[in-house]
Parts: C-alpha cells; sequence; structure tokens
C-alpha cells in the first residue's frame, strides 16, 4: 500500500487544492481567484456541468469566466452519454497528470462530492448494473411513486436513506439494487473499502458562511436562473430529443422545469420548490463536509488575496 501511494505522489509532485463547500457559497469565484495567482489549472467534477447545453441549471462558469483560466471536463459530452463516478474517475486522473506534467497546480472545484471522493480515495468495489432488477424497480417508481422505494431503502439501510433525496431515483435504486444483488447494504460497501489509490496530499478548502446568508444566495440564484432562461434552456433540450427521463434532466433545477413545463405544477409553485431544494441540497452537502476532518474552512469574503490560504498551499508545495 505504501508503494502504491508514493508511486502515486511521485507522479504528481504538486498538490491538489479542492474547494469545497455548499451550493452557492462562492466555489467558482474563489477557484478562478486562486487559480490566477497560482497559474493553476481547474478540474471540475460536478455531475452536471460535464454536459454540454446544461448551463444555467448548474450553475456553470461563464465564457469569460471560463476564459480567464484553464477548465477541463466542462462541455465533454452530450446529455443523453452516459457518465458516472468510475468515468469521471478516469478522466479526472488524466486531465492531472497532463496538468501536474507541465508544472502546474490543479485545483479540483464542483458540487458532486462522490465524484470528489471517487477520485480521491478510489470506490469502493460493488457490484456491476443488474439491467433486468434495475427495469423492475423502474417500473416500481413509476407506478407507485420514489418515496414507496425510499421507505424500503430506510428499511435496509438507513445511513444510505438519510444522504440519498427521497427524489433521486437513480440513486435509490442503486442502493438497494447493491443490497439485493450482495446481501450488503452500500453503506457498509463504502465503509470496508480501503484507501488504496491516493493521487497525492490533496488541500481541502471549505467555503462555508452564515446559514441565513447562504439561504439568501440560494434563493437570489434561483431567481437569476429563471432570470437568465432557465426555463428557455429546458424547453430547448426537450426540443432537440432529449428524454425529460434521461440522468441529467433528473437533476436539482432540471426536473423541476420539467414539471412545470409538463403542466404538473404551477410556476410559484415551481420556484418555492426549487429554492427549497436547493437549500435542502446544501444543507446535505455540508452534513457530508462535515464529516472531513482535514478540510480548512473560510469565509469567502474574508480572503482578502487569498492571503489566509497561502501557507497551507505552499507549505504543501515545500516552498
Amino acid at each position: 500500500m505504501r508503494e502504491s501511494k508514493e508511486k502515486a505522489r511521485s507522479l504528481h509532485p504538486f498538490p491538489l487544492v479542492a474547494v469545497l463547500g455548499p451550493t452557492a457559497v462562492g466555489k467558482t469565484a474563489l477557484s478562478i481567484r486562486l487559480a490566477s495567482e497560482l497559474r493553476a489549472e481547474i478540474v471540475n467534477f460536478d455531475s452536471v456541468q460535464v454536459y454540454r447545453g446544461l448551463d444555467i441549471g448548474s450553475a456553470k462558469p461563464t465564457k469569460k469566466e471560463l476564459a480567464r483560466v484553464p477548465h477541463h471536463l466542462i462541455d465533454i459530452l452530450q446529455p443523453d452519454e452516459p457518465f458516472n463516478a468510475a468515468a469521471f474517475s478516469a478522466k479526472a486522473r488524466a486531465a492531472i497528470k497532463s496538468i501536474t506534467q507541465r508544472g502546474r497546480t490543479v485545483i479540483l472545484t464542483g458540487g458532486t462530492n462522490l465524484y470528489l471522493r471517487a477520485l480521491l480515495e478510489g470506490l469502493a468495489p460493488c457490484p456491476g448494473e443488474d439491467h433486468a432488477l434495475r427495469t423492475r424497480l423502474k417500473e416500481i417508481a413509476k407506478e407507485f411513486g420514489t418515496d414507496v422505494l425510499h421507505a424500503f431503502l430506510s428499511g435496509i439501510d438507513t445511513k444510505s436513506a438519510s444522504r440519498i433525496h427521497p427524489n433521486d431515483t437513480l440513486r435509490i435504486i442503486r442502493a438497494i439494487e447493491v443490497y439485493i444483488k450482495t446481501g450488503k447494504t452500500l453503506s457498509l460497501w463504502h465503509e470496508r473499502h480501503q484507501n488504496e489509490m491516493v493521487l497525492s496530499h490533496c488541500i481541502k478548502i471549505g467555503l462555508m458562511r452564515p446559514i441565513n446568508e447562504l439561504y439568501e444566495r440560494i434563493d437570489r440564484r434561483v431567481d437569476e436562473m429563471i432570470k437568465d432562461g432557465l426555463i428557455e434552456e429546458v424547453r430547448s433540450l426537450i426540443k432537440k430529443g432529449y428524454s425529460p427521463d434521461i440522468k441529467p434532466l433528473q437533476t436539482l433545477g432540471y426536473r423541476h422545469m420539467i414539471r412545470f413545463l409538463a403542466g404538473a405544477s404551477a410556476f410559484t409553485e415551481t420556484v418555492v420548490q426549487l429554492k427549497r431544494d436547493h437549500r435542502h441540497y446544501a444543507r446535505r452537502q455540508l452534513i457530508w463536509l462535515r464529516n472531513k476532518p482535514d478540510i480548512k474552512w473560510f469565509n469567502p469574503d474574508g480572503l482578502a488575496r487569498l492571503r489566509r490560504i497561502w501557507p497551507h498551499i505552499l507549505g504543501a508545495k515545500g516552498n
């Protein structure tokens, strides 16, 4: 195990810097500032920003922001192309190797913490997909509702159920699938997984604001998304022939607007639900992050010229 760690570190002599935090806290702006001052490049670990055409709902960096520093793993797939944590990890590792071979630091930023964990720690060796079982579970969800599957999951795997949103059909099905196929819960697979895939030392910078301020920023972001054309973005994707059932269109924001466009909810109700679900998502992100003792926490507004971060960056590089 020691040899594998040393080999990985020899391939990546510069540290990885991960910018973490709940949605709308200010990760994109801080990451770009940090990358500019470090002459670093950014590797995205947001599971929706990898898709072309899903710009507003995923809070993707603007064209101006993308032009300020090199970005990787943004706009690399069509919306109906399959992608998962394992595929992300492979592509991210390739990008990191290329960046570090050019003598530059890597800034990891995004909101899909599962992707980051897959990259830094590897994935638990869970069984592969069972198409027939998944089809049956999807039929149950369609007939009786996703909440029925989530309730079932709560009875067999409380830990997984607590961290998976009741509307996240795909992840609920995956957790049930693993249990049915192996007799072991998904959370147990993760707990038993040993970290043998360490890339290198990763400096983890956590961003947080007072909760009331964060919620206000979330509400403003939702209003801005709608003002910037979120409804038109979703309508355009559907007109291009993409099924509303594909994975990226079932994510936060997109599924809400699909329901609105289908007449299943009124506009005001949709906006209220979207703000509420963004706040719930931020809360789940914080619960996950607060269990990580190696994260250095900062308020983004208190980082004048990022001076408080430099000791952690420079110290890790041995300068």
